[in-house]
């Protein structure tokens, strides 16, 4: 080794000696470079020494690179970026990989993607920033032009991903109906009639006959019914004895899985494979094509029923798409198909995914904390017993009053929606040039993700014990307090919080009840558990539990 060394040295000097003596005394070594670019010199040089030096090369980038993710949140490479963290964070856990580095780097950095694309954002997590971009500065945070692009074809221009004036008509009337007690009633009668005449009927039929059920299956058909029944007035009957396939709802859950995955793509990328139909992007648009049937079937159908139905029955319907049927654009004109197809997925996405979503997570952590499970029981009997009639109603259905005092139960929903929010990411974009409270520098056109599933783990906000399922942190003197819109953004916050965060809860909560005070959900042993990178957070593998009847 030592031999080659000098041997090594000296063929350099000899080279060296070699430029000197056949140069002239006033030029220097660059000077000997041909004008075709390459030294003579180097043509000298064995292979192996090439070898050295282009290793050479590539140890002293990486060295820099890595040195800059210290800085930086991730290593930055030339050309690619951070692109190469990104692609290793998505093959495990997305949210996890994105709450390791955001709690390095105290709550915010920024992403730099490949050069030429526009996979460059700021990312946060910190409360202070959360309530600039959502509260204080409003109006300098839309959805901006980069996130409608990319989820339009499945979301369009609906409450989602709609800015300005758009967002603001579908979002007052919305709020209006939601607030009616006409909609209020429906809401209760609904789901009362869905759980007590579908979802424990299928429930007791899995103990019947002996197998576990897919628990976050059941409940997004439950959810789904709910919502439909209620937005459009439409029965889909997917919690049906037997479970009927359902193509819609297979559709869109592929539906927004290869949306999200247009955010961690190149447009230009995502935008050759639409035109080319290939891989996500092909799947995408079949199962596009199966969400606007359902939802052309279902505008076509309501337009039907309004049109043989009498003034005055038109009037009673207290459903969201009877309201946005009667209602007319700037030049006077109803709403087009187009629109009211909007409305509708936009509706779906946030009744049916959401609670759903919520309620699989909080059994499932439910099961990992059983004295959690046994403090909500011990509530739920205490409000039973409090009952003029003694629990002697059969079937038992809970009071809206009763669900109402299930403080602990509350709860320990929030616990499980801090840890696993339904919507675990979602984005702004900058209008005008603007400077987070931490500091942080905001150019025009910046897009800025923040991270909901990051906040529930950051020992800033909720402790050293943040990532504990503990159901307590929410409570005061034994009553249910909520917390900051910008610590715990579940359900968003500012002028585009949650207008169902009520109904979710009181949805959310009179399903559970329900559920735990007649079974034993137990988590079949073995069954994998992790996030969907999807718009909501499915579990991957679905819920597969084994149900017992409580003694």
């Amino acid at each position: 080794m030592h031999s080659y060394n000098i041997s090594y040295h000296l063929n350099i000097m000899n080279s060296l000696n070699t430029i000197n003596m056949t140069s002239s005394s006033s030029t220097s070594f660059f000077a000997y470079f041909n004008p075709n670019g390459l030294s003579t010199s180097l043509f000298l040089l064995p292979d192996i020494q090439m070898m050295e030096i282009f290793l050479a090369l590539v140890v002293f980038i990486s060295i820099h690179s890595l040195r800059q993710g210290k800085k930086q949140g991730l290593p930055n490479w030339p050309l690619v970026g951070m692109l190469p963290s990104l692609i290793l964070g998505l093959r495990k856990d997305m949210y996890e990989w994105i709450s390791d580095v955001l709690c390095r780097m105290n709550g915010t950095f920024t992403f730099r993607g490949p050069w030429l694309t526009n996979l460059n954002c700021v990312v946060t997590s910190d409360p202070r920033n959360i309530e600039y971009l959502l509260k204080t500065k409003f109006s300098n945070f839309p959805k901006g032009d980069y996130f409608r692009s990319t989820v339009r074809d499945l979301l369009g221009d609906g409450i989602f991903s709609a800015d300005d004036e758009i967002w603001q008509k579908q979002r007052k009337t919305a709020s209006i109906e939601f607030h009616s007690a006409n909609f209020r009633n429906m809401t209760t009668d609904s789901l009362l009639e869905l759980v007590h005449s579908r979802l424990l009927p299928v429930l007791e039929d899995s103990i019947k006959q002996l197998i576990p059920i897919d628990l976050q299956d059941v409940l997004l058909r439950l959810t789904f019914d709910n919502v439909c029944m209620i937005a459009f007035g439409v029965d889909p009957g997917c919690l049906h004895p037997g479970l009927p396939e359902i193509p819609f709802a297979n559709a869109f859950e592929s539906a927004t899985e290869a949306t999200i995955l247009r955010f961690v793509t190149p447009t230009l990328v995502w935008k050759t494979m639409r035109c080319l139909g290939l891989g996500t992007e092909r799947t995408l648009k079949h199962s596009l094509k199966k969400v606007d049937e359902f939802a052309d079937e279902v505008i076509k159908t309501r337009k039907k029923e309004l049109s043989l139905a009498s003034s005055e029955d038109s009037k009673k319907r207290s459903d969201l798409l009877t309201v946005f049927m009667g209602l007319r654009d700037e030049q006077g004109r109803p709403f087009s198909g187009k629109i009211l197809r909007d409305i509708c997925v936009n509706f779906i996405l946030a009744g049916r995914d959401t609670s759903s979503v919520a309620l699989s997570w909080f059994f499932w952590l439910l099961n990992r904390n059983p004295e959690v499970e046994e403090r909500i029981l011990a509530e739920i009997c205490k409000i039973l017993n409090e009952r003029e009639d003694a629990i002697k109603e059969s079937p038992l259905i809970f009071k809206p009053k009763e669900i109402k005092q299930m403080e602990y139960l509350q709860a320990a929903l929030s616990e499980a929606l801090r840890l696993y929010p339904s919507v675990p990411v979602d984005h702004k974009e900058v209008v005008e040039d603007d400077v987070f409270p931490d500091g942080t520098v905001l150019k025009k056109g910046t897009k800025v993700v923040y991270a909901i599933y990051t906040m529930g783990r950051m020992e800033g906000i909720w402790g050293k014990d943040c990532r504990e399922y503990k159901p307590e942190r929410w409570l005061r003197d034994g009553r249910y307090m909520s917390e900051s819109a910008y610590r715990f953004t579940a359900f968003n916050g500012g002028p585009r919080l949650c207008l169902g965060k009520d109904f979710a809860y009181y949805q959310m909560k009179f399903v559970a009840a329900s559920i735990l005070y007649r079974y034993n959900v137990k988590v079949v042993e073995g069954h994998p558990v992790t996030p969907k990178m999807a718009l909501t957070m499915y579990l991957k593998y679905g819920l597969q539990v084994k149900l017992s009847r409580r003694t």
